[in-house]
């Protein structure tokens, strides 16, 4: 059960992590760098279609190489982040002034959410290096530490007591979810590598699926989620409640969030299910640490500080403000020195990632590609069943977040085009699907490793490897999908009659 990490041949180092690795054939990394470049050459030799400027089709075929090169990672995956916006940059695609091209291709570095994430990362280490991190998984790994199911449902309560009180999901699962779990699989013997599947895997993905179950569940839960209460009022002229955007999503969130650890357990099951001997063990090590010291109690002050102005500070203080706030207090106080700050590659590799991401997704919106894919899916649905089109523009909005590193980007670009098109159709239920895209905001973060704040988080924890976490977000994205369809849709039409 040593916290120890050594990196061993055939592993791969991710940041200051681990990742399992088999040997490659020696082709391997070649045809992997290459399958990119031919999909994005074969879609720049293809006829521009219609309505479409030809920048904006050369920009979409250079974003999908870049999505095919993160998926298989010739290369790491910053470092492709990186490639892309440079490459875009160059040839003046989004942007055709050079001058203000570079501004364009450094902007994702000015988005809050991207500094929220990596100061979660700071906050990981103060929970770590205080040994807070450690107290507070030891009591967990106590009380509920027999079965590895009731730490799944430990976590997920966790999340869903703090969702309807803090508006982003990166802080919630940054700042005080993830600090703490990442401390209970080491005690397991399960560090990232060949021991994740032990329950780090398991947990990190439970946390994970949860957060973005949560956010759909509370209208509070998620930033996004008021954007786009006020786009529809804009676009549609309805007001949601707090209570009716709760009820109209109760039966799905409810549901869902009852079977989701058991999900989990089932789909991506940890190989450690029991270990009656822990907790006792656990109980042992709270007395070998004794009594809380001076330091882990300025952590927990501090980290109550930023849980409280996430909550009630909204309309004073911005949420990456108040990460910001907090840790340079913990430099202050030496909870965390600026060498550690420096020489954590980890959420700086997640830093570059994630910005470069978000630059390119902002791409798609600039060049009119995305408003020219709304309209036209749209429009090709004339002529089907009122149902049928609700269906389809609710599937649309959720899969085209693939092409999205920011779920306020997506609001911003496809809520208003998407709704306005549906209201166009005849005997439409405006408030009906005006409340499924609202609901699909969170969920659609489950799909990909950058498809909302907490997904870089988690992903870069180490635990959940590239083939997985893609495979399980299609898998869970899936599911929640499934669950607005074929819940949802019948319940909203019964309840909104």
């Amino acid at each position: 059960m040593s916290k120890t990490m050594t990196t061993n041949p055939g592993q791969v180092a991710v940041g200051n992590l681990t990742r399992p690795e088999k040997e490659a054939h020696p082709l391997s990394k070649y045809w992997k760098a290459l399958v990119p470049v031919v999909v994005g050459a074969i879609l720049l030799l293809l006829p521009i279609p219609e309505g479409l400027k030809p920048n904006a089709w050369y920009y979409f075929a250079l974003f999908v190489a870049v999505i095919i090169a993160l998926i298989l990672e010739p290369i790491p995956a910053a470092a492709v982040g990186l490639i892309g916006v440079t490459a875009a940059t160059v040839s003046l695609l989004v942007v055709p002034k050079p001058a203000d091209a570079i501004k364009w291709a450094l902007s994702g570095f000015q988005d809050g959410t991207v500094w929220l994430i990596f100061v979660a990362f700071m906050f990981a280490l103060g929970y770590e290096k205080t040994g807070l991190g450690r107290r507070v998984a030891l009591n967990l790994v106590r009380w509920l530490g027999k079965k590895t199911l009731g730490l799944g449902y430990a976590v997920a309560l966790a999340d869903l007591v703090l969702a309807p009180f803090t508006p982003s999901n990166t802080a919630r699962s940054g700042g005080t979810i993830f600090p703490v779990i990442k401390n209970i699989p080491p005690i397991y013997g399960s560090e990232p590598g060949p021991t994740a599947r032990k329950i780090g895997a398991y947990l990190m993905w439970t946390a994970f699926a949860t957060t973005c179950l949560t956010s759909s569940m509370f209208l509070t839960g998620l930033a996004p989620n008021l954007l786009a209460l006020s786009l529809v009022k804009t676009t549609a002229k309805i007001d949601i409640s707090w209570t009716e955007w709760f009820m109209g999503m109760a039966p799905v969130g409810v549901l869902l969030f009852i079977f989701l650890p058991w999900l989990v357990y089932k789909i991506y099951p940890p190989e450690l299910k029991s270990s009656p001997d822990v907790p006792v063990w656990a109980g042992e090590e709270l007395k070998k640490m004794g009594r809380v010291s001076f330091k882990e109690i300025s952590m927990a002050l501090l980290a109550l500080l930023a849980l409280g102005l996430w909550i009630f500070g909204g309309d004073l203080i911005n949420a990456t403000t108040v990460a910001l706030l907090v840790l340079s207090l913990m430099v202050m106080t030496r909870i965390v020195e600026w060498d550690d700050v420096l020489a954590h590659k980890q959420a700086w590799n997640v830093l570059v990632w994630f910005a470069t991401l978000v630059t390119m997704a902002d791409g798609l919106n600039k060049v009119g590609f995305l408003k020219w894919f709304a309209v036209g899916s749209a429009g090709a649905l004339s002529g089907y069943s009122v149902m049928t089109i609700v269906i389809a523009l609710t599937v649309i909005y959720f899969v085209v977040h693939y092409m999205f590193a920011s779920l306020t980007a997506h609001t911003t670009a496809l809520l208003p085009v998407l709704l306005t098109a549906a209201i166009a159709v005849p005997d439409m239920p405006v408030k009906l699907i005006s409340l499924l895209f609202c609901y699909t905001l969170g969920l659609m973060g489950i799909i990909s490793p950058y498809a909302t704040g907490p997904g870089p988080i988690y992903y870069g924890s180490g635990y959940v490897s590239r083939k997985d976490f893609w495979r399980l977000g299609l898998i869970f994205g899936a599911i929640y999908l499934a669950a607005i369809l074929l819940i949802g849709i019948p319940y909203l039409r019964y309840y909104l009659s």
